[in-house]
């Protein structure tokens, strides 16, 4: 079974882009706090992307960085080649759900919360590099180090 479920806030404002079979995917990011703190008594986060492919316009619409999400899905991990000729290897949860969990009145004072509900029986048609869709390539985390520890303070939220 492959199931994930995640609580956390957007690191960014959702990507919205339109593939070649005319539908619409939505790539973001979310920052989910472990539940422990590390040696320096600092809570820590992982940081993990996040793609739907399903009512991407409602999540363009009531998403921005820093809103709080309820993530239900499968994780998926791919493989691509670089440019530079390195093989190179993509984690991410596949949205089945996505949940409203703050409002938009949280971050323009003026709407209430919203709900987005994909029934997980229904398929989703993932994309693949061999159908010769152009699926983001580029490594997010590619500047960073093997381990990154945040505070809060560091966080734009």
């Amino acid at each position: 079974m492959n199931r994930i479920m995640l609580v956390g806030r957007l690191t960014r404002d959702p990507e919205i882009r339109t593939m070649s079979s005319g539908s619409s995917v939505a790539n973001f990011s979310i920052a989910v706090n472990r539940p422990f703190k590390n040696k320096e008594g600092i809570i820590e986060a992982d940081f993990i992307n996040i793609v739907c492919y399903r009512s991407v316009e409602n999540i363009g619409k009531y998403c921005f960085k820093g809103s709080l999400v309820g993530i239900e899905g499968r994780l998926q991990t791919r493989s691509y080649d670089a440019q530079d000729g390195s093989k190179r290897y993509v984690s991410e949860v596949v949205a089945d759900s996505v949940e409203f969990l703050g409002s938009k009145k949280d971050h323009q004072e003026s709407q209430s919360s919203s709900f987005v509900d994909i029934p997980s029986a229904t398929p989703i048609d993932t994309p693949s590099f061999e159908d010769g869709i152009d699926v983001s390539t580029e490594d997010p985390f590619k500047d960073f180090g093997s381990e990154v520890a945040l505070s809060d303070d560091d966080l734009p939220f």
